[in-house]
C-alpha cells in the first residue's frame, strides 16, 4: 500500500513492479497487533537484494512471531531517488508503505563495501540522522550484520548495534530485548547496554578509538565487560527455520531460482578466502530436511530451478545421493538443479551426469592462480591434471560454456604466475572433443584484495597501476576466438580494498562522497571514481596507508576486538606456511588443525554422509504420458497494479502460477524444455486490458473450470482468469488486429483542433526507432479506425495494428496530440475486449 504521492510517480520510474511489494508469499500484517516494526533494509537494488538468501531467512523467523512485522525496503534506483526528493516523498517499505522512520528497528544487510554509499542514501531519504550520535527517541533504532561487520570499524559511527555472525537466533534476542525495553520505559542506552550483553552484538559506541604514534587506530572498550565481541553461531543448522515460503520476486532478479542453503561453513583453508574464515566450522544441514525443504518451497514458489548453496558445495558430503535423489523427483517436472559453488575434484561425471538430466546450468571453475607454486600459497592445491579432466569431463557431456575464475595480485605473484593463467586457459579451452572446434571460455578476473581475519590480512594490495598492467597484459595475450575475458574494474577494486581494512577515521570520507553524488558504486555504469578522489582528497584520506602498505604482524589492527572464532595466532602460523607453499589439509578429512573455532562439545563440524535414511516421497503430481495433453484457451483480465509487469514478467508469473496450482503442463523437447504455452499479444507495460489472453497444453484430465478456479488463488494482484475453454481447431496466424483502447489522461488535454487536423490530413507518418537504431516510418492514417474525444482529458481509440509493425496507443495519441512522455506515462490506459 502506497501513500498517494508514491502511487503518482510509480508509471515514471524504471521497474515499477520492483516496488509493489504484492508479490507471492510476501506478509502483510494487521498494525493492530504489531509490537515491533522490523524494517530489513538492503542497500541495493530489488534484483540484487531479492536474491540474497539471509534476507529471506530473516524475514521468514522475525514473521513468525505474531508481535513483529518485517518489511522490506531496498537501495531505490537513481529514477526513483530524484523523484522521491522532487516530490519530497520519503523512502517507504514494500509491505506497508510505512516511511522508514516510522519503524522501530532499521536493520541493514552489509554484503559488500561498495554498497556503502547506498547506506546514506536511504537514511537520507527517510530524514533519518546518519550519525548514531544524532539520533534520539523520536528515531528508529540502525542496526547492521552481514560479513562486512567483521570489520566494522568504517561503518561503526552510523550504527546503534552491529550483530557480527549468524543472524538467525541473535535476531530473536534483539527483538525480545526491544519489546522488553519498550515496555518499561527506559531510556536508549538501556537498551543498548541489554543487547551488548548478547553475543555477537557489537556496540560501537561502547568502545572508544585513540590513535598511537605510528598513526594506527586503537579500538578500547569503555566498559571491562564489552572488551571483544565473539561472533554470534548457529552451532545445528537444522534446529533453526528456513524459509519454505520464501517471497518470490517480480521482474528478473540477478538470481531467479529457488535457494537451498545445504551447508554452512567451509574448513578448505583457502588463505585468501574470508567466507570460509568467518564461517567455520562447517555445519551441514541433514540431506532428508533438504529433501523436505524442497517439496515444500517448490510447491509453494512454483520455481523451475533449485539452487543448492554453500561456500563449497560439491564438499556436502552426502552430495551424489542427494542430487539423485532429487533429480529422480524433479526431472519428471522440468525442474533443473544448479551447483553455484564447486571445488575442482568434487565435480565428478556422475554429478555432471544427474545435473545435466533437465538443463545444463551454469559452470564455473575457479582456479584463482595460473601455477601449483601459487596455488600451494594460497592453499588451493588444485593440479592442472584436475582442472582439465574436470573441464573435459564438462564439454565431453554437453556443456559448450566454461567459465574460469582468476585472481591477480597474490602474495608472491610472478610474471610467470600470470603467463600461466594464459597458457592453462589455452590449454583446457582444447579439452573441448570435437575435432577441430573449441570450447568456449569465459575469463574472470578480479584484484585480490586482503580481508579481515584471513592470513593475508596483513598483506599489501597491488597498486591501481598494477592492476590495470596486469589486466592489460591478460586481455592482450587471451584475445582469441572462443574466449571471452572479464574484469572487474580495477579502480572499484581498489575502493573495496580501501573499505575492507579501513578504521572508523573513514567514516567522514563516505559521508563526503555521499553528498558528492556517489551511488551504486558497484555497478560499471554509476561508478564515480573522479568523484571518489575528489572526496579522498578533502578528507586528506590516505589511500596507500590501508591499501598497499605492508603490515606489521604485530600491529594493532582495526577488528582486533571482533572474534571470529579463528585465532590471530592460527592466522599468522597460515602466513608462514603460505611462504613455505605448504598444505593445510581439510579438518573433515584428518586431524584438528586447531584454529580455535570449535569447543568440540557445542560447537564442532555437524555432517552427513550418505544417508541410507534419505526416503524417497510419492507426493508430487504424476506427469502424464506423452500425448495426454489438451489445448486450453485462457482469458484473463490484467488491472491495477498489474499494468507495470512486462511481458516477459508476466509469461513467469503464470508458469509459476500453474505450478503452484499442481496442473501439470506440456513442455518441449531438446536440451532446453519449456513449457507449451503462447501468448496473443505483449501488452506495453503501463497499459491495463479487461480481456487478453493465451493458449496452454495441459494434463488431460485438467477441466477448464479447474484452471480459473486453482489460477485464481495462486496470482498477484490485479491478475484475473476469467474464462477458459478448450481450443478445438487451429488458431488463425498472425494479421493485422484491431485494438479498442480508452485513455484517460492525467496531466495535459485531448486538443479538438489537433484531432481535425489530423482527420483532414491524406497521411500522418510516424518514424519509430528500434534500439538497434534502425528506423521505419509507418504512415498512421490508415491504421486509425475510430478516434474520439470523449472529453478533453479521455478518449477512445481504435487502431489496426498490422503483424510486422509495433505501433503502441501511447505512439499514436503522443504524435498527434503533441503529448509529452510523461503525461502518456502517467495516463491510464484500457485496452477494451474485442468485438
Amino acid at each position: 500500500m502506497f501513500s498517494q504521492s508514491l502511487q503518482e510517480i510509480l508509471p515514471l520510474v524504471q521497474h515499477p513492479s520492483h516496488y509493489l511489494g504484492t508479490e507471492i508469499n510476501a506478509l502483510r500484517k494487521d498494525p493492530e497487533k504489531i509490537r515491533l516494526r522490523f524494517a530489513l533494509a538492503f542497500p541495493d537494488l530489488y534484483e540484487v537484494g531479492m536474491s540474497h538468501v539471509g534476507i529471506q531467512i530473516l524475514y521468514h523467523i522475525l514473521n513468525a512471531r505474531q508481535a513483529i512485522a518485517a518489511e522490506r525496503v531496498f537501495a531505490p534506483g537513481v529514477d526513483l531517488e530524484a523523484r522521491l526528493r522532487g516530490g519530497r516523498i520519503p523512502l517507504c517499505s514494500l509491505e506497508s508503505g510505512i516511511p522508514l522512520s516510522d519503524f522501530d528497528i532499521v536493520g541493514f544487510s552489509l554484503l559488500y563495501e561498495l554498497n556503502f554509499t547506498n547506506i546514506l542514501t536511504m537514511l537520507d531519504l527517510s530524514g533519518i540522522p546518519f550519525y548514531a550520535g544524532d539520533r534520539d527517541k523520536l528515531h528508529p533504532f540502525v542496526i547492521a550484520g552481514g560479513p562486512c561487520t567483521f570489520n566494522p570499524e568504517p561503518l561503526s559511527d552510523f550504527f546503534d548495534a552491529m550483530v557480527v555472525g549468524d543472524g538467525e537466533e541473535v535476531v530473536l534476542e534483539l527483538a525480545d530485548a526491544w519489546m522488553a525495553w519498550k515496555d518499561s520505559g527506559a531510556d536508549r542506552q538501556a537498551l543498548l547496554k541489554t543487547w551488548s550483553g548478547l553475543q555477537g552484538v557489537y556496540v560501537p559506541s561502547f568502545f572508544r578509538t585513540d590513535t598511537d604514534s605510528r598513526g594506527l587506530q586503537v579500538v578500547t572498550p569503555r566498559f571491562p565487560e564489552c572488551s571483544t565481541v565473539r561472533k554470534a553461531l548457529v552451532s545445528d543448522l537444522n534446529q533453526v527455520p528456513f524459509p519454505a515460503r520464501p517471497v518470490i520476486p517480480f521482474g528478473k532478479p540477478i538470481h531467479d531460482r529457488l535457494s537451498l542453503e545445504v551447508c554452512r561453513g567451509c574448513t578448505r583453508g583457502c588463505r585468501f578466502c574470508q567466507a570460509g574464515m568467518i564461517y567455520r566450522p562447517v555445519r551441514e544441514r541433514a540431506p532428508h530436511g533438504i529433501l523436505s525443504l524442497a517439496e515444500q518451497a517448490l510447491a509453494n514458489t512454483g520455481y523451475e530451478e533449485i539452487s543448492l548453496l554453500s561456500l563449497s558445495t560439491g564438499d556436502y558430503s552426502a552430495i551424489q545421493v542427494l542430487v539423485e535423489r532429487l533429480m529422480s523427483r524433479l526431472a519428471p517436472e522440468r525442474i533443473a538443479i544448479s551447483l553455484p559453488s564447486l571445488r575442482v575434484g568434487s565435480l565428478t561425471a556422475e554429478l555432471m551426469e544427474q545435473i545435466k538430466r533437465v538443463r545444463k546450468t551454469g559452470f564455473t571453475v575457479a582456479p584463482e592462480a595460473g601455477t601449483e607454486r601459487l596455488r600451494g600459497v594460497i592453499n588451493k592445491n588444485v593440479t592442472e591434471d584436475a582442472l582439465e579432466e574436470t573441464v573435459q569431463n564438462a564439454f565431453g557431456l554437453g556443456w559448450q560454456l566454461i567459465k574460469l575464475y582468476f585472481m591477480i595480485g597474490l602474495p608472491t605473484e610472478t610474471e610467470a604466475d600470470l603467463e600461466a593463467i594464459v597458457a592453462l586457459v589455452k590449454r583446457l579451452q582444447r579439452s573441448y572433443p570435437p575435432k577441430g572446434r573449441k570450447g568456449r571460455i569465459t575469463v574472470s578476473v578480479s584484484t585480490f584484495i586482503p580481508k579481515a581475519h584471513t592470513p593475508f590480512q596483513w598483506r599489501p594490495q597491488i597498486s591501481l597501476e598494477e592492476s590495470r598492467e596486469k589486466i592489460h597484459m591478460l586481455r592482450g595475450k587471451l584475445k582469441r576466438g572462443g574466449i571471452r575475458i572479464k574484469w572487474q574494474n580495477p579502480e572499484m577494486s581498489l575502493l573495496e580494498g580501501l573499505w575492507a581494512r579501513g578504521d572508523r577515521r573513514l567514516s567522514r570520507l563516505l559521508v563526503e562522497a555521499y553528498h558528492a553524488g556517489c551511488r551504486f558504486d558497484g555497478w560499471s555504469d554509476q561508478f564515480q571514481y573522479r568523484r571518489w578522489l575528489e572526496a579522498i582528497e578533502a578528507c586528506g584520506v590516505d589511500v596507500d596507508f590501508y591499501t598497499t602498505r605492508e603490515r606489521d604482524l604485530s600491529e594493532p589492527l582495526p577488528w582486533d576486538h571482533i572474534d571470529c572464532g579463528v585465532s590471530k595466532d592460527f592466522q599468522k602460523r597460515e602466513w608462514e606456511k603460505a611462504l613455505e607453499g605448504s598444505e593445510t589439509r581439510d579438518c573433515r578429512d584428518g586431524d584438528c588443525n586447531l584454529c580455535g573455532v570449535c569447543d568440540l562439545e557445542t560447537v564442532k563440524p555437524v555432517t552427513f554422509e550418505a544417508e541410507t535414511a534419505i526416503k524417497a516421497r510419492g507426493d508430487r503430481h504424476r506427469i502424464p504420458e506423452r500425448g495426454l495433453y489438451k489445448k486450453l484457451q485462457v482469458f484473463y483480465a490484467k488491472r491495477g497494479q498489474a499494468k507495470y509487469f512486462g511481458h516477459l514478467e508476466l509469461v513467469k508469473i503464470f508458469i509459476r502460477a500453474f505450478r503452484r496450482a499442481r496442473i501439470p503442463l506440456r513442455f518441449s523437447e531438446g536440451f532446453h524444455p519449456a513449457p507449451k504455452i503462447s501468448f496473443e499479444s505483449a501488452l506495453p507495460v503501463g497499459t491495463e486490458s479487461l480481456e487478453e489472453r493465451f493458449v496452454v497444453e495441459v494434463a488431460l484430465n485438467i477441466a477448464p473450470r479447474t484452471v480459473i478456479e486453482r489460477l485464481n488463488q495462486e496470482l498477484p494482484e490485479g491478475l484475473t482468469i476469467t474464462a477458459c475453454s478448450m481450443v478445438h481447431r487451429r488458431p488463425p496466424g498472425p494479421g493485422p488486429k484491431l485494438m479498442h483502447y480508452t485513455v484517460t489522461l492525467k496531466e495535459g488535454a485531448f486538443s479538438e483542433a489537433k484531432l481535425s487536423d489530423f482527420l483532414e490530413k491524406k497521411a500522418w507518418p510516424l518514424t519509430k526507432t528500434n534500439r538497434k537504431g534502425r528506423s521505419r516510418t509507418i504512415d498512421l492514417k490508415p491504421l486509425i479506425k475510430k478516434l474520439h474525444l470523449l472529453s478533453p482529458k479521455k478518449a477512445d481509440m481504435i487502431l489496426e495494428v498490422p503483424a510486422e509493425h509495433s505501433v503502441r496507443p501511447t505512439d499514436v495519441l503522443g504524435h498527434i496530440f503533441d503529448l509529452s512522455q510523461e503525461a502518456l506515462k502517467l495516463a491510464t490506459i484500457i485496452k477494451e475486449p474485442e468485438h
